[in-house]
């Protein structure tokens, strides 16, 4: 159902090993997979999940990653409530959509990242929300402002 795990390079420099603007000696390499997703409603839709591998410049270039390279494994969705990044938590804080809401358990933040895994039983973890009616407001509000604008921009000739 999933496909492969493919390279992908720079959209506006076309190169697969993006060196990090802040320190040179480190550099990342995107990855990304089409995954078929069932949601909580039996809703299948394909989505794309992206994830980065980090390290050494020098590492990764010796690696000879080129952009479309099919590498084994998958990527995998790990969610918690416990924070993946000590220094700097708000980073992954898992975000509904487009409404900047903050996903959450009783009140607590769920933190979401993507990571590239080569083991053949990988599978996602992931933490369901409870903060359903705070989301289906901001929806909600997000729809009605989307018509709202576009009704705004047409004549209503009687």
């Amino acid at each position: 159902m999933n496909s492969t795990v493919k390279v992908v390079a720079d959209a506006t420099t076309g190169a697969v090993v993006r060196v990090s603007e802040s320190n040179p000696e480190f550099a990342s390499v995107r990855l990304e997979q089409t995954r078929m997703v069932i949601g909580n409603n039996n809703f299948i839709e394909r989505k794309t999940v992206s994830t980065l591998l980090q390290g050494a410049t020098a590492d990764l270039t010796a690696m000879g990653f080129y952009a479309g390279q099919e590498l084994p494994g998958s990527i995998v969705i790990e969610e918690s409530l416990t924070a993946f990044n000590k220094k700097n938590p708000e980073r992954d804080l898992k975000i509904a959509g487009e409404t900047g809401i903050v996903c959450t358990v009783g009140g607590q933040p769920i933190y979401r990242r993507a990571t590239y895994s080569t083991a053949s039983n990988a599978q996602d973890t992931l933490v369901k929300h409870d903060n359903v009616e705070q989301l289906r407001s901001a929806y909600a509000q997000s729809n009605n402002s989307a018509a709202l604008k576009s009704a705004a921009g047409q004549e209503f000739n009687i």
